[in-house]
């Protein structure tokens, strides 16, 4: 493995993540970036360690020949695409692995993340397994009439259940990360909709598929950490609960574990639903025969019922929450998901089972971005002028944002600042620790008029309290 050189097809935290797993394993690494990102902390991080010759500087991210034609000029060995981009993009895998001086995909075989890249395909292999889904669809609808008909079925069968306000939930059947999905109330305004959604899904993933399927309310929504290897090995890394979202759907703090009987009391018996949402997930893992890290996405219901919500073939930005308080017997710290991600797409062994992995403590991970929360979490643009953060040997901190000189926040990105990271020996330590850490946490700039920066700090404070809580 040490002769592999890997090109690293991310920015900000992640390709810093990236960088120091490639550093661990010993490996050679390239990173690049746009003119947009020049300031960007894994451009100055990579040039310092590696040099210049290691830092390319591209026009877009998401151009597949940019990428491609770096890997060949530095001789790289490996693409590592992190999460969005090309991360769920198997056709850009399918490339890396067929192209004439084919290079390997830091990620499932380009087979899994086409068959599992769909939420209709995953959902129909899960029911073949008699695993639980969200009532709704089972085939890709492209029909506006046929898709009409089914949401009136779901909001008659809500109305009959007596749920006084059904909802159901319009998706593309292609999309992920919360993008492409809206809710609907009202049957007279579902074809608006859903013209909206297949217009939506035929721009971005090029598939008018779409999904529809009942919204589920007052849930939480928790993942399964799954890491699985090409000699089809599985094991687990435990849940994490990321029910605190945006109203985009994007996930703002994450807790490990996914529910915590000893800190909440629950109306149904949680260790034994964190089983069962575990035991699926490994079950419809060994079926396509996953062979890599991946996260299997569930809901869970106030009276305890899981349902699968669709699988991640990718790092997720929140692997690090599931890694903090996962230990490996024989090393005792905390695993390295990314680490283990490199070594198993380049084909080695996991070289431990499920019985050397422990849990301990709880973890909890805070998205720290610049955002108005009061105005539907806008995004702030401007310059950071001062970032500051406390050093505790129970957190960490990942951000691409410079400590020592201003950095303005490219307006072609989210303006995501930093990852926090907190261990605690328990849920209410981790609690705490947490509020301590967003106190003394400051961070200034101004906007183009002059405006004070506008952030998500107090909005992550007053929710912290809420994590592992129905609300």
């Amino acid at each position: 493995m040490k002769r592999d050189k890997i090109i690293i097809a991310n920015r900000g935290e992640i390709a810093i993540r990236i960088m120091g797993a490639c550093r661990q394993l010993g490996l050679d690494y390239v990173v690049v970036y746009t003119e947009e990102d020049r300031d960007s902390g894994h451009v100055k991080t990579a040039a310092a360690e590696k040099g210049n010759d290691a830092v390319f500087r591209i026009a877009n991210y998401k151009d597949p020949n940019e990428i491609f034609a770096v890997a060949d000029y530095c001789g790289a060995t490996a693409v590592h695409p992190g999460y969005g981009f090309f991360s769920e993009d198997f056709r850009f895998a399918r490339r890396a692995a067929i192209r004439n001086r084919p290079i390997a995909f830091i990620g499932p075989r380009w087979e899994v993340i086409r068959d599992l890249g769909s939420k209709i395909n995953t959902k129909r292999i899960a029911k073949s397994l008699n695993i639980p889904v969200i009532p709704g669809s089972d085939e890709p609808i492209y029909s506006e009439i046929e898709a009409e008909a089914l949401a009136e079925e779901l909001f008659q069968k809500q109305r009959d259940d007596g749920i006084r306000r059904p909802s159901i939930l319009v998706k593309a059947s292609a999309g992920g990360g919360g993008m492409g999905i809206e809710e609907v109330t009202r049957l007279d305004v579902f074809r608006q909709v859903y013209r909206r959604i297949q217009n939506y899904a035929k721009r971005q993933f090029g598939d008018e598929g779409v999904l529809i399927e009942q919204c589920m309310k007052g849930y939480h929504h928790l993942e399964v950490q799954l890491l699985c290897s090409r000699h089809k090995e599985v094991v687990h890394f435990g849940t994490r609960n990321c029910t605190i979202q945006s109203t985009g759907r994007q996930k703002r703090i994450e807790v490990a574990p996914g529910f915590d009987p000893e800190y909440v009391a629950y109306p149904f018996d949680a260790y034994r639903v964190l089983e069962q949402i575990v035991n699926y997930s490994i079950r419809l893992a060994r079926e396509v025969e996953y062979d890599n890290v991946g996260t299997w996405e569930w809901i869970v219901t106030r009276d305890g019922r899981p349902y699968l919500l669709e699988v991640n073939t990718r790092i997720q930005v929140e692997n690090e929450v599931s890694a903090c308080i996962s230990r490996i017997s024989k090393h005792k710290r905390p695993v390295n998901l990314i680490r283990e991600q490199i070594r198993t797409a380049l084909g080695e062994k996991l070289r431990y089972s499920q019985k050397h992995i422990f849990f301990d403590g709880t973890s909890i991970e805070l998205r720290i971005v610049a955002e108005d929360v009061k105005r539907g979490f806008a995004p702030w643009c401007g310059t950071i002028t001062r970032f500051e953060f406390p050093e505790e040997p129970w957190l960490r901190v990942y951000t691409h944002v410079p400590r020592d000189v201003a950095y303005e926040i490219p307006t072609e990105y989210d303006p995501n600042l930093a990852l926090a990271i907190v261990w605690g020996q328990d849920s209410e330590e981790a609690k705490a620790r947490a509020r301590q850490f967003l106190s003394r946490t400051i961070i200034e700039g101004v906007d183009s008029l002059g405006q004070p920066i506008v952030t998500n700090l107090g909005y992550l404070y007053e929710r912290v309290n809420d994590i592992l809580r129905f609300v």
